[in-house]
């Protein structure tokens, strides 16, 4: 093999958009005149399995040697990224279960900006709240507004629901 990090690149690609693909065949995909809610995630499930096959062929054949090795896990990132999708999630949706209510978008997108730049190599506070602010104002702008979707802006404690 000639550059590993391609290779294992485009494998990742290839193995999650067959994933995407495969998902959203489960839904009504229609036709490209009437598409369906399958539609657009097929379509781009095949485009990034396309892509990572693409990749893994011009790592394995076409590119000079390259010895770039695999490096370490960096495991602060993997954990921070995937802790902050969580815990927005949760801001959005609480957990019942646990009697947590919906922390709404407002907190949420805070909560999900603050812990993913933890994932960085260094951590400001200035630039990480600019950062939630703007989000937060984009997000209320675009989903609440414009999109008109209904769904938690502010906490339940704040809101007076």
């Amino acid at each position: 093999m000639k550059n590993a990090k391609d290779f294992y690149a485009g494998l990742l690609f290839t193995l999650v958009g067959s994933a995407f693909g495969w998902g959203a065949l489960d839904y009504q995909v229609g036709s490209s005149a009437r598409m369906g809610p399958g539609y657009f995630p097929l379509l781009l499930g095949v485009m990034l399995a396309l892509l990572g096959a693409v990749m893994m062929l011009r790592a394995a054949l076409l590119q000079p040697d390259r010895l770039d090795a695999i490096g370490p896990w960096a495991w602060k990132p993997l954990v921070a990224i995937i802790a902050a999708n969580l815990l927005f999630g949760v801001a959005l949706g609480g957990l019942p279960g646990l009697k947590l209510p919906a922390l709404g978008l407002m907190l949420g997108i805070y909560l999900l900006t603050f812990v993913a730049c933890v994932a960085g190599e260094r951590f400001k506070f200035k630039e990480a709240a600019l950062l939630a602010t703007a989000l937060a104002a984009l997000s209320y702008l675009a989903f609440v507004l414009l999109l008109k979707l209904q769904l938690p802006v502010w906490p339940v404690f704040l809101a007076g629901n």
